[in-house]
């Protein structure tokens, strides 16, 4: 397994995704799954997907500048840190967002 292949695939598809569909990313998360948010924390696939459901804007297209992949662990586990922009429908500006994600040994993403 090389990790930056499975850390780029992961990235790729959540975030086609996320511009695309949100309410698939449901099958990403687990019941133990977290997402902290603008100092709000999240927990459980079903609230996660409501949460990211719920943001102000329905339309949006993420560009990838970053992703960086850790080893995380003994076992296979890593920890992924993405960094670009996203351009929300009607704006003239991107903004820049960092997302970073962590595979635990027992999960896959």
């Amino acid at each position: 397994m090389n990790p930056d292949a499975v850390a780029r695939a992961f990235v790729e598809h959540y975030y086609r995704t996320f511009d695309t569909n949100r309410a698939s990313l449901a099958g990403l998360y687990q019941d133990s799954s977290m997402l902290s948010f603008e100092g709000a924390k999240t927990q459980g696939a079903a609230a996660i997907t409501a949460k990211l459901a719920s943001l102000p804007f329905q339309q949006c297209q993420h560009n990838i500048s970053t992703i960086d992949c850790q080893p995380s662990g003994l076992s296979g586990g890593m920890l992924v840190f993405v960094s670009g922009s996203i351009q929300l429908a009607g704006e003239q500006h991107a903004l820049k967002f960092s997302q970073v994600w962590i595979r635990s040994v027992n999960y896959t993403f």
